[in-house]
């Protein structure tokens, strides 16, 4: 077991991406949606409570942010998939933001660039980002590169997080990401926010 502090005032937990469509593309939906309900109640049970911060993709009508040169997004726009009202891009029923928790919608896999995340973190005091997102390889790759790059701790959930391909999710989370973060299990950063709130 990997030994993990938090100080929960200083500490934000980023839920990427956890949306109904693109949870549908996941055969182990159901388990990361269990994991991040566990560690988001565990983040939620205190009254010193750590900034939540939900990230999801999401464009104007008419797809005004996605270039004609960017493969993946063009893609996205083609198929008319994250546009305003579309239900399925809908952040899950089990993980239902509340009043004071942040909503920071990207245009690209990365919830820094073109967004304000990190304004709203450094007005927050926030130091640490514990990442749970789907997927390991877009938007969970990017955060760690940019928040690394940026000088925050970081904190990467590994069994929050899933890909479609298990071999590069193992990868990244055994060989990639241990350069610039802590990778530990749900089960590590519970009992890590549950000892910060007795503080």
């Amino acid at each position: 077991m990997t030994a993990v502090t938090l100080d929960r005032s200083r500490t934000a937990l980023l839920i990427m991406d956890y949306q109904v469509a693109v949870l549908a593309n996941f055969a182990t939906a159901d388990a990361v949606l269990g994991t991040a309900e566990r560690v988001l109640g565990a983040a939620r049970d205190g009254s010193d409570n750590p900034l939540v911060v939900y990230v999801v993709v999401g464009f104007r009508p008419g797809f005004p942010e996605v270039s004609p040169n960017n493969k993946a997004f063009a893609s996205i726009r083609d198929s008319g998939r994250f546009a305003p009202g579309d239900p399925s891009t809908r952040i899950h029923d089990r993980l239902s933001p509340r009043d004071r928790d942040v909503v920071v919608t990207k245009h690209r896999f990365g919830p820094f660039q073109g967004t304000d995340l990190e304004m709203v973190l450094r007005a927050n005091r926030i130091d640490t980002l514990v990442l749970l997102g789907l997927s390991t390889s877009g938007v969970v790759l990017s955060t760690v590169r940019y928040a690394a790059d940026a000088d925050f701790r970081i904190i990467v959930v590994r069994d929050g997080c899933g890909d479609p391909d298990d071999e590069v999710h193992r990868v990244l989370m055994d060989k990639v990401f241990p350069r610039q973060a802590t990778v530990v299990n749900a089960d590590d950063v519970i009992a890590a926010l549950r000892q910060g709130s007795e503080r």
